[in-house]
Formats: structure tokens, C-alpha cells, sequence
């Protein structure tokens, strides 16, 4: 079997559906359809069978498909050590980044690191800290910058805080915040919880809600176009002059902050790339 095969496998395991591990993996149905036979003719066993409502591994394709992970695993991390056999520091990164560091943060951090390290190749994957979170834990990535407050076994180190403030194009009174329009975004659970727990400290009746957006970007926009306020990090508003901010704390009068941490496992240090890439983030942030 090809090193693509057990791709293959692991994407189908994941989606159980032709169509759209097609999709995911860029190849056409009748190819991966092709492929599939392929695998099951080389091996001598029935790996899939398809149903009216997507496929169905048959013993040996589950078998197959749990293999599939680990083997990926250990291909990468062979070549890997192949490319780390020389001192210069070279090969791949593999980063997980929360969508809000992606976007604010990353696009410098790496210009900056490539520009001191130009035969590194980076491989990102953006989602939700949570989902950061879990990459980093499965060793799926090297690195992963995760926004929150998230349990981490190994090395963590903190990069940024940034102050929560209520946001407004409108001059506005903490103290009559119910009463002006609000703009609600989806966020992360331990963010939204954060939120949640100063409102109801400070407020005896929810908030007035006047539109709900799906992503903080879409939220900046609305604030900035006076379509209401917002609860957000301030970091995101930075160089808009025309929006006040209004910085928001505890019931103990201390800030409410909004931390960026860098999480990953001692034993990956042992790569040139990670170790050059984690002394940098370090060395910016002293």
C-alpha cells in the first residue's frame, strides 16, 4: 500500500460518505471509488460496503482504518527525523491556531520567522481553541496557540493578555448598558462563559440583544458602523480611533483579561524547527 492509501482510509473513516471524502481529498468519486478496489484487491479483503446512507467498514476495513492513524503517525515522524538529521533547522512546522490569533496575530509571527529561517515550512491548521487544544494533545501538530482557560499536561508558555472592554461607535453608561442594542458573535464556550458571569454580576435583566453575527470579525464591522456594542478583546479594535472602549473587570475591580497560550510536549523540542520556533515566540515576548 501507498503512503496516499492510508489516507484514504483514515479521510473515509472520518466521513463514512463517498462524496465527501472525495471532496476532502481533492480527487474525483470514480477515482477514490477506483482506489478503494485497488486496496481491497491488494489486501484480498472487503473494506467498505456501501449503503443508502453512506459506507460501512466491514471488520477488516475498521481494523484497517484504525491502523491508518497510526500508521500516518509514524511516516511523518520518520520523515521528520530524516530532515532533522542535519543541525541546520529545516522541514516542516506544524501548527494548530485558534481563528482570532490566525487573523490578529500570526500572518507577522511567521513573515518575521521565516524571514530568520527560510527553509522551515510551516503547515497550519486554524479552528477553535478547543479543537487547537486537541490537535496539540493527539501530537497532530507541533505547536498549538490556544485562547482560554484550557488544562495543558506539558510545556505552556503565556503570550499574550488582553483586557476585555464593551465596545461602541456611541458614548455609553455602564450603568444603562440594557438598555443600548448588543451585538452577540459566536465565540469560544470558556470566552462566552466569561461574559456571562460579568453580566450577571453586574445586571439584574439580560441583555438587550439586536443582532447575533457568526464570527467576532463580522461583530468589529457592525460595532464600527454604529450598529450597536459589543463585549470584546480590545486587541481587535486597536488603531480604530472613532469606537470607545470601555475596559470591564471583576467584582474585585480587577481586570478581566483574555489570555493566549502556547502549548506543546517537551519531547518535541528534539526537532530543530520547533526548538528555533518556540525560543523565538519566548525571546519576543521578554
Amino acid at each position: 500500500m501507498e503512503d496516499r492509501d492510508w489516507v484514504v482510509l483514515q479521510e473515509l473513516y472520518k466521513y463514512k460518505n463517498i462524496t465527501r471524502t472525495a471532496q476532502a481529498l481533492f480527487i474525483s468519486q470514480p477515482s477514490l471509488t477506483k482506489r478503494l478496489r485497488h486496496i481491497e484487491k491488494e489486501l484480498g479483503v472487503k473494506i467498505v460496503q456501501r449503503g443508502r446512507r453512506g459506507v460501512h467498514f466491514t471488520p477488516q476495513g475498521e481494523y484497517l482504518a484504525k491502523a491508518a492513524k497510526e500508521m500516518l503517525f509514524n511516516l511523518r515522524q520518520i520523515k521528520e527525523q530524516v530532515q532533522n538529521i542535519d543541525d541546520k533547522v529545516a522541514g516542516p512546522l506544524r501548527l494548530g491556531v485558534s481563528n482570532y490569533f490566525t487573523k490578529f496575530k500570526l500572518p507577522g509571527i511567521l513573515k518575521a520567522f521565516k524571514s530568520r529561517y527560510p527553509q522551515v515550512e510551516f503547515q497550519v491548521t486554524t479552528g477553535w481553541s478547543r479543537e487547537v487544544h486537541q490537535l496539540v494533545y493527539n501530537r497532530e501538530v507541533h505547536i498549538g496557540f490556544v485562547r482560554g482557560d484550557y488544562s495543558w499536561p506539558d510545556q505552556k508558555h503565556l503570550l499574550f493578555e488582553e483586557p476585555i472592554c464593551i465596545a461602541s461607535v456611541e458614548t455609553i453608561d455602564l450603568k444603562e448598558l440594557p438598555t443600548h442594542p448588543r451585538i452577540n458573535y459566536q465565540t469560544e464556550s470558556p470566552f462566552q462563559k466569561l461574559m456571562d458571569n460579568w453580566w450577571t454580576e453586574n445586571y439584574t435583566e439580560p441583555p438587550l440583544v439586536g443582532m447575533n453575527v457568526d464570527k467576532v470579525d463580522t461583530c468589529r464591522e457592525m460595532i464600527i458602523n454604529g450598529l450597536g456594542y459589543a463585549i470584546v478583546p480590545r486587541a481587535m479594535l486597536d488603531g480604530v480611533a472613532d469606537v470607545n472602549k470601555i475596559n470591564i473587570t471583576d467584582a474585585a475591580g480587577n481586570p478581566l483579561l483574555r489570555q493566549t497560550w502556547m502549548f506543546y510536549y517537551q519531547e518535541s523540542l528534539h526537532l530543530h524547527s520547533v526548538r528555533a520556533f518556540v525560543r523565538f515566540m519566548t525571546d519576543t515576548q521578554e
